[in-house]
C-alpha cells in the first residue's frame, strides 16, 4: 500500500491537509484517496479529530507488516 505510505506521511507533516490537497500532491483522484482514509480509518492507522472542517488528522501508526 504505497499510496497510503504517502498519505500517511503528508498527514503527519500537516495534520489540517485536505482530501484536495493529498489528490494534488499525489496525482490521485479524490475518490481513490478517500477510499484510502477510509481503509487506514478501518486499519485504525489515522482518526479524524473534530469536524470535517476545522478538524485535523491523527496518525495512530506508521507501521506496516
Amino acid at each position: 500500500m504505497k499510496g497510503s505510505e504517502k498519505i500517511l506521511e503528508l498527514m503527519k507533516a500537516n495534520r489540517l491537509i485536505t482530501i484536495a490537497e493529498l489528490a494534488e500532491n499525489l496525482a490521485m483522484s479524490t475518490r481513490t484517496i478517500e477510499k484510502q482514509i477510509a481503509k487506514l480509518k478501518e486499519d485504525h492507522r489515522i482518526e479524524r479529530i473534530g469536524a470535517d472542517k476545522g478538524g485535523y488528522w491523527e496518525v495512530l501508526d506508521t507501521t506496516e507488516d
